[in-house]
């Protein structure tokens, strides 16, 4: 899941896959733009078949977190 998470983040963003830590934070390290981190959300929906909760998700700061979300929805 996490190789799947970084093939999707790296259409958004041009960082090296690589260059994507479990630690790296969206905005900060990778530079995402809010406009970049909602529309790869829809993505992430379509591509892990789960509904995420718009709410929720405006905790997600890093990619472990967001990997732990949708590891959580996927049960």
């Amino acid at each position: 899941m996490f190789e799947r998470l970084v093939e999707i983040i790296c259409n958004y963003v041009e960082v090296e896959p690589e260059d994507v830590k479990a630690e790296s934070r969206f905005m900060e390290d990778l530079g995402f733009t809010s406009f970049d981190f909602m529309s790869m959300l829809g993505e992430l929906e379509d591509a892990f078949d789960v509904e995420i909760d718009q709410q929720e998700v405006t905790d997600i700061r890093t990619v472990q977190e967001a990997l732990a979300y949708l590891e959580k929805l996927s049960e």
